[in-house]
């Protein structure tokens, strides 16, 4: 996707277009009247949750720019740029003839179609309820889902591939109508779920609940998945691969383009390129190995890894060659900024203790046989390392980096079990035990994660955490920060900085992308509810983090970003 950078029309280099456009649109070059109350914040807890689209989630919340407002968007276009008329499903339960009956059908592409659904946004839940038996039990999988009926409840959806290709080609520069065409799943992207039924939406509306703001221009850090989103929350920037392979053999990990800057095909994207595309871990190699295709000028090269990939250190998915995990890192992050401050912190994990081998540790729950017994493992684990089985290896960014590697005091001291997080809350009844930041990243089944959690109850965990939290004694000085990695493939109607038509703010070639869903929840907010219009996207938690401890900016975006201390300052939404 060609992206409208700063002075891109003279050919500046692209890390002279990133400061620019960061300086030129960053919002911190504005007073922030919300600072003088961040600095009456003691403690900052981000939960970090998984893969849904603002839209996707939130579009109902009242008084946000959300899907009332999306009525006039473009519908999604083929790969020839017609609009479709109805929406191609591949999920088991989403399908028709059966089981549901058709009432489209399509014939603006070659292979027509039929579809229960017209081109547009329709309710996930209106067909998949949480009380569907559509889930997988931990470790199951299955490409379109599971058949209602036949696992267990919870109203799963099938996955939807979101990588760092793809999403810029969905984003159409602006356009957002591209979403279908460049995924997998096809016209699930265009679901939405009931946003008066989430757990969070009734917990927040409740009469004991805290006040709360919610963002509405917030943005993934980063284009594409998981693995690269967690590493710019904790560093603002790609890792590099060292020493990367380009041959054009089997170890080599680059990607291949297309044209249209696609490096695969899908059901409703057939590449130019054919078979020849590859969609791999690292980007696109800017001198490509012998057999491979030119990367197009627009397109981001070089030894970046921004699809999923495994860390070199334990945990890490079992049978994973050394030639395909991630060499060890020595590139800053935000943890080596808060050490040397001296700002306690520490990254808490669902199922680390199993995963990590804490043998006894707050999370440990498979004995002291001296073997891997809890009912949910990984079928290929070793002990000590226990795993769940929908345990996620590349959720734990800072396992990625050198000085916190197995055997030091501080990887002992920084990366916990999520159990030891909700001890300290415990623990908080006169004071509070928290340390000054928390990350809190919840298992596999608990992280709303399409595919093989629930939504239902990934947003019931949330809900136990926040309500553990505003029953401590920590909540009179505590900032707690909810957001999703990604967007999960999935649509959302506002067009990111950078874009054509965009919201105004910091940018470059990496992102941010889609829109996704933040809050912030704090006693000192001006109202029970608000809403925050200010652009921010994931490097906005690491500005807050700066701002409050003081703490020099990691690079270019979230120096060019306001704190999410804008919150602090906004207002009820119109009545």
């Amino acid at each position: 996707m060609r992206r409208k950078l700063v002075l891109a029309a003279v050919g500046a280099a692209l890390a002279s277009i990133a400061v620019a456009a960061a300086t030129a649109v960053g919002a911190t070059t504005k007073p922030n009247p919300g600072l003088a109350t961040l600095a009456k914040i003691n403690h900052i807890v981000v939960i970090y949750e998984e893969n849904h689209s603002f839209d996707n989630l939130y579009g109902g919340w009242e008084g946000v720019n959300g899907l009332s407002k999306a009525i006039n968007a473009p519908k999604q276009v083929n790969q020839s740029g017609t609009a479709y008329s109805c929406l191609l499903q591949l999920d088991v339960n989403l399908t028709a003839p059966s089981p549901l009956s058709n009432s489209c059908t399509d014939t603006t592409v070659a292979n027509a179609f039929t579809s229960h659904f017209v081109n547009g946004v329709f309710t996930i839940d209106s067909y998949l309820p949480s009380s569907a038996t559509t889930c997988p039990a931990p470790g199951a999988f299955a490409s379109n889902g599971f058949l209602n009926g036949t696992a267990l409840a919870g109203g799963c959806t099938r996955d939807i591939v979101h990588r760092y290709y793809q999403e810029q080609y969905q984003i159409d520069n602006g356009k957002m109508d591209r979403y279908v065409t460049g995924s997998d799943a096809a016209g699930l992207t265009m679901g939405v779920y009931t946003t008066s039924s989430l757990p969070i939406y009734k917990y927040l509306h409740s009469s004991t609940a805290p006040k709360y703001a919610i963002d509405d221009n917030f943005f993934q850090g980063a284009f594409g998945g998981s693995f690269l989103n967690h590493q710019w929350l904790i560093a603002a920037a790609a890792p590099v691969w060292a020493n990367a392979v380009n041959d054009g053999g089997a170890n080599d990990l680059h990607s291949v383009v297309d044209g249209n800057g696609m490096p695969n095909n899908y059901p409703l994207y057939a590449s130019p390129l054919g078979a020849n595309v590859k969609d791999q871990q690292i980007t696109a190699s800017c001198n490509p190995g012998p057999g491979r295709s030119a990367t197009p000028a627009f397109a981001t090269c070089g030894d970046y890894a921004v699809n999923t990939t495994q860390p070199w250190y334990q945990p890490y998915s079992p049978g994973t060659a050394d030639s395909r995990r991630l060499p060890p890192l020595t590139s800053p992050n935000i943890g080596d900024e808060m050490t040397a401050g001296k700002v306690s912190w520490a990254w808490y994990s669902g199922g680390w203790s199993n995963a990590n081998g804490d043998v006894n540790g707050p999370g440990w729950t498979n004995g002291s046989t001296g073997k891997c017994t809890d009912p949910n493992v990984l079928s290929t684990a070793t002990y000590p390392n226990c795993p769940d089985a929908d345990f996620q290896f590349h959720h734990q960014p800072f396992n990625y980096y050198a000085n916190l590697a197995p055997g030091t005091v501080a990887r002992s001291d920084r990366l916990q079990d999520e159990v030891a997080f909700t001890n300290a809350v415990t623990a908080s009844t006169k004071s509070c035990s928290l340390r000054q930041v928390s990350f809190i990243k919840p298992l596999g089944e608990e992280n709303e994660h399409p595919g093989y959690a629930s939504e239902s109850a990934g947003s019931d965990h949330l809900v136990s955490l926040l309500s553990s939290i505003e029953g401590s004694a920590c909540a009179k000085d505590t900032m707690v920060i909810v957001t999703y990695d990604e967007f999960g493939g999935q649509w959302d109607h506002v067009a990111p900085p950078g874009t054509v038509g965009g919201v105004p703010g910091a940018h470059d070639k990496w992102g941010p992308g889609t829109r996704i869903p933040a809050l912030v929840v704090s006693p000192l907010l001006p109202a029970k509810f608000v809403v925050d219009h200010v652009e921010h996207d994931t490097t906005s938690i690491l500005t807050t983090i700066e701002k409050r401890f003081n703490l020099k900016s990691l690079g270019t975006r979230d120096a060019g970003l306001a704190s999410l201390s804008t919150a602090f300052y906004a207002k009820p939404p119109a009545t």
